[in-house]
């Protein structure tokens, strides 16, 4: 099978096949598979537009379900722009920011129409707010001059008077979101979409909604029972967020611009990661050794600085504006285009090298916590229709799994790795007995609303994210941790060794020739697998 750029996607290693790259926290190594072992690649980064600035204007100009913005907007008009926040693109993006492009374009639009009421609000719903830094980075200086801190700032999910109720859907779903919002006449959202999960109606009804709406989708039963939230079109959880949208859009005029990357993550110095194995050159080999050596002499938290040092060069393959559904559906076809791999049967084994980089620890530790959200959740959906492995198979994660924890970001997590986990890590028992008075924690609050930490009931919601993952494997093995402690209390197995790890992998399934995968990433892809 082919990627979309004529390469394939699957390859099956054999006796002279070098060693393959796997990451490794804030590092890479590499390891030699048993032959027979498939390797899956992702798609080559798509080509981009050619122009950025023409393909939003004429985006705008041409808006799928709607008028044209120029059509809609009119002098004392009340305008809110709201925009992804720091979990969206990973890794960063090099600047211009996409959405520094967007809004400027749009911003332009304003002026030039008479309007002075406007507002820019990064839609973190119960994530921690972002950094002066991170905002200037996300809109551009100029923007950021101008509008910062009266008029450009976070959405505050605990703020009593800064939220308003809309009602409830059919199934009796809260769905309360931000008030500037709500009385603006018009809210422009500014989405980037990285994988299918994101964007459609996660942007306004979750991105600017608090804790009573978030919960109804972010629970133990959903989230354990989801067929998979990277297959939209399959997903309970999608459905709760359009009930919820609809409910929205009842109330608010949104006009939705969502914005498609390609997967090129690496400038040409970082080449080699994003390359076959086959394909190194002597460049891509010493490459490899001195950055991997350079990193492995830096201490923790100057490596960690150093694996993220350089922003991603993406480039835009897609913008659609308008009405939110129709737009939603021709940014999904972008997305498929990049991130779809077809493969042809589940395995009973996956191999997967787990970077340090995920949504919910940028500038920051991947604590324990979100070790497990990013392997159980993140990596064990990237898929549609059937799972990679087969119900009871196992995932072996390369990862250097401490008990680190960043107190400033993740000061509730803390609590929940030491206080809760060690009483249970049933999700529904974790969801009953405890979710409670973790959302309600006053210092929690504090910390989320002045602060950058993230909400109190956030590493809740993130065990619940793998629970489903977690359910369907039969065993989840983790490469030579540093912390047994974490490992286990995750409910990992533990392996000194890759090679270790596979036997204990073969042990354990049944079968006598079991099909072991390697999910070869970053970047990310999503395997399609027979209905």
């Amino acid at each position: 099978m082919s990627s979309k750029n004529g390469l394939p996607n699957i390859h099956t290693v054999t006796a002279s096949d070098p060693p393959f790259l796997f990451h490794r926290g804030e590092g890479y190594g590499r390891h030699r598979l048993p032959e027979g072992t498939r390797v899956i690649y992702p798609n080559e980064p798509l080509t981009p537009l050619p122009d950025r600035r023409a393909a939003i204007e004429n985006a705008i100009d041409h808006p799928e379900g709607t008028d044209p913005l120029d059509a809609q907007l009119r002098p004392g008009m009340k305008v809110t722009i709201a925009f992804d926040d720091v979990s969206l693109p990973l890794p960063g993006m090099k600047k211009p920011d996409i959405r520094q492009t967007v809004i400027e374009i749009v911003l332009e639009r304003l002026e030039k129409a008479g309007i002075t009421d406007i507002e820019l609000i990064c839609a973190i719903c119960l994530h921690r707010r972002c950094t002066p830094k991170e905002l200037c980075h996300f809109v551009g200086p100029g923007v950021f001059r101008k509008f910062w801190p009266d008029k450009l700032y976070n959405h505050d999910a605990e703020d009593p008077e800064g939220n308003v109720m809309l009602g409830t859907t059919g199934t009796g779903e809260v769905v309360e979101i931000n008030r500037r919002a709500v009385e603006s006449d018009l809210v422009i959202y500014v989405n980037i979409n990285l994988v299918s999960m994101d964007g459609g109606h996660k942007s306004v009804p979750v991105g600017l909604a608090t804790y009573k709406s978030v919960r109804h989708h972010h629970n133990a039963d959903m989230l354990l029972h989801d067929s998979s939230y990277m297959d939209p079109e399959n997903s309970i959880f999608h459905r709760s967020c359009e009930r919820m949208g609809d409910i929205v859009a009842k109330h608010v005029n949104i006009f939705t611009i969502e914005t498609t990357l390609n997967s090129d993550l690496y400038s040409s110095l970082l080449g080699f990661l994003q390359k076959r194995e086959h394909g190194w050159n002597i460049i891509d080999r010493l490459s490899y050794h001195g950055s991997r050596v350079g990193l492995s002499m830096l201490p923790d938290g100057l490596r960690r600085k150093a694996y993220n040092a350089l922003p991603a060069p993406y480039g835009l393959t897609g913008v659609h504006a308008g009405k939110t559904d129709p737009v939603h559906a021709k940014t999904l076809v972008n997305v498929d285009a990049q991130y779809d791999v077809d493969i042809p049967e589940q395995g009973d084994i996956v191999l997967i090298g787990l970077p340090s980089v995920g949504p919910y620890n940028v500038d920051s530790v991947l604590n324990p916590v979100l070790v497990q959200c990013l392997a159980a959740g993140y990596f064990f959906n990237f898929y549609r229709n059937k799972p990679l492995v087969r119900k009871g198979g196992v995932m072996i994660i390369d990862h250097p799994i401490a008990n680190d924890f960043n107190m400033l970001h993740h000061p509730s997590y803390y609590d929940f790795f030491n206080e809760v986990l060690p009483e249970t890590t049933d999700p529904h028992q974790l969801e009953r007995r405890f979710e409670k008075s973790y959302a309600e924690n006053e210092r929690y609050i504090d910390l989320y609303r002045n602060s950058h930490a993230y909400h109190g009931v956030h590493p809740f919601y993130m065990w619940y994210w793998g629970a489903h993952g977690m359910d369907h494997l039969g065993k989840v093995i983790a490469v030579a941790p540093k912390s047994s402690l974490a490992a286990r209390r995750l409910g990992f197995d533990i392996a000194p060794t890759m090679d270790a790890a596979i036997g204990l992998a073969r042990e354990f399934v049944s079968t006598s020739d079991p099909l072991m995968y390697y999910f070869h990433c970053p970047p990310v892809m999503r395997c399609v697998l027979p209905a």
